[in-house]
């Protein structure tokens, strides 16, 4: 008999999952990368244009990823327990997906089967931020009302 087995995401929790499965998990999107400016008057955390000076804008990719957090000490790196705690974490990321019991999105590598289908799909970063190093702090301008 042919047993159709479901995949490690739909049967563990995040903090069931191997290194390999949680790192597989990732789809590259680089919205985790985005700076963050805070309401003064809700806390609320808005991600705006602009990348970590390390975020390869074309790959979505860390390019420092092994050191991250050693390198830029304000590096957040995510575990299951900040996944919960984060609220700045967008929708579309998969490990605030399966920490609210949700199933990952059509776009998805692990679901489409084509890592490149976050970018067709619109959700990444690709080509719609500038990283840190090419924007000074004063010339970032955001309205949060």
């Amino acid at each position: 008999m042919n047993q159709k087995h479901e995949p490690f995401w739909k049967t563990k929790t995040l903090n069931h999952m191997t290194r390999d499965e949680w790192e597989s998990l990732c789809d590259h999107c680089g919205l985790c990368c985005l700076h963050k400016i805070a309401d003064e008057n809700t806390g609320e955390a808005k991600l705006i244009g602009v990348g970590c000076d390390f975020l390869d804008t074309k790959n979505c990719r860390c390019l420092v990823y092994e050191n991250r957090k050693f390198v830029n000490p304000d590096c957040v790196v995510l575990t299951p327990n900040k996944v919960k705690q984060i609220k700045w974490l967008p929708n579309t990321c998969v490990y605030r997906r399966i920490s609210e019991g949700k199933e990952l999105e059509w776009w998805h590598h692990l679901v489409s089967g084509d890592p490149d289908c976050v970018n067709q799909a619109g959700i990444s970063v690709r080509d719609k931020v500038v990283t840190g190093k090419h924007v000074a702090p004063e010339d970032v301008d955001v309205d949060l009302r």
